[in-house]
């Protein structure tokens, strides 16, 4: 038999939406009955792994964190939504390996740098271009395209609704 249990992880730049699609996504499941949790990289970032640095090194212990929790999430759930930079391709191989890459969905938001910028919600690229926070993704910290990804959005050209209409099709098959 073959699950349809799906760990839904978002990749993109600071602001490009991985949130509030998450979160959109989230009550999508959940209105159609299904068990569903939702892991913020930024929550994550603030409690569990706020031992961490913005190192190579420290930004694979943080991905493979939440990639476990992910892992043991999925277990007793249908869906787990994850909303994480994980902005390189090792990284996000090594959440697809933990996590089985026959659960695992990467979505890649393409929203461009311009566009992230301009929306800066929480201040932190105005503080990086200024050189208050090193090793910012974007600024100080490359972001890496997916080589490969279930869907590919730029949520400057698709609102939330189409983009979580797009998404569902990875859930409805």
């Amino acid at each position: 038999m073959i699950s349809n249990k799906k760990v839904i992880w978002f990749t993109g730049l600071p602001g490009s939406g991985k949130t509030t699609l998450a979160i959109a996504l989230t009550h999508y499941i959940l209105k159609k009955k299904l068990r569903c949790v939702f892991l913020d990289g930024d929550d994550l970032r603030a409690g569990l792994c706020s031992d961490l640095k913005f190192s190579q090194k420290d930004r694979m212990e943080n991905i493979r964190r939440i990639a476990e929790i992910a892992s043991i999430m999925l277990k007793q759930n249908d869906y787990v939504i994850v909303a994480t930079i994980s902005p390189n391709n090792i990284i996000r191989n090594l959440a697809k390996k933990i996590i089985g890459s026959h659960f695992f969905h990467l979505v890649y938001l393409s929203t461009s740098l311009s566009t992230c910028i301009s929306r800066d919600v929480k201040g932190h690229y105005k503080q990086a271009l200024k050189g208050k926070i090193k090793n910012f993704t974007g600024i100080g910290a490359d972001f890496t395209a997916p080589k490969s990804s279930k869907l590919k959005i730029d949520t400057s050209k698709l609102n939330i609704r189409d983009s979580v209409a797009e998404i569902a099709k990875l859930i409805d098959t």
